[in-house]
């Protein structure tokens, strides 16, 4: 009895099943023009793709990455105006990010603000630098440091040591000695000595090692003999 009902319930299953394939292999019989032409318009759509990149993006990429080129020497070789503005002949980084944007790479805006920063020019620095993303650790610290440095050339002393423990953090390495010592120095900008000293007291038990801290005793000492 049992094995019949379960034959029955079988039997009805494949019945089910047949009806609904039924329905399937109709509703494509009366629709596959409009399904066949949406395949065809996603194929075209994908073969675009392909080709806009092919012909497009990756002309333009390579065009950028040659650009850099010169604008990387000039950088190098310290010419920061030649770097950033170009000199007619070459195109600086500026220029370079104004006509290819993402396609010159992430370190353009990097290269761009550490030259504003340079020439003094703080807010086009600042611009520049919150516009890199890179997530090269060393390189984002460094990024985060030289927005500190800009706003240290606006006299906005707080968002400056901001900045300078951003970098120490996202460094953690020995590049952090010079970060941290930056925010301690700005800190004594702020009068804020218990601050700057908590940084110099850092450098002095974690980076020991560093160019900061063999030199930073002198620090902590002129801060606590002023206590």
């Amino acid at each position: 009895m049992a094995k019949e009902i379960l034959k029955d319930q079988e039997i009805e299953r494949q019945e089910r099943i047949n009806a609904e394939v039924s329905k399937a292999e109709q509703f494509i019989e009366k629709n596959k023009k409009v399904i066949w032409g949406t395949v065809a318009a996603v194929v075209l759509v994908f073969a675009a793709v392909l080709a806009f990149n092919f012909w497009v993006v990756k002309p333009k990429v390579a065009e950028a990455q040659e650009q850099m080129v010169a604008a990387e020497n000039s950088f190098q070789a310290g010419n920061f105006e030649i770097a950033l503005n170009g000199d007619g002949n070459v195109l600086g980084f500026k220029d370079i990010i104004d006509s290819y944007g993402a396609k010159a790479g992430k370190s353009a805006y990097l290269y761009a603000g550490i030259s504003a920063l340079q020439l003094g020019q703080f807010d086009e620095a600042i611009s520049f630098l919150k516009k890199y993303d890179g997530k090269e650790d060393i390189l984002a610290a460094r990024a985060l440091a030289c927005t500190g440095d800009a706003y240290v050339g606006l006299e906005d002393y707080k968002t400056a040591v901001s900045y300078f423990e951003k970098a120490a953090a996202k460094a953690d390495n020995v590049f952090a000695a010079g970060y941290l010592l930056k925010a301690g120095v700005t800190y004594e900008e702020l009068g804020n000595k218990d601050a700057a000293l908590k940084c110099y007291k850092t450098i002095e038990d974690k980076y020991p090692q560093s160019i900061e801290g063999m030199d930073i005793k002198k620090y902590i000492t002129r801060i606590e003999n002023a206590e």
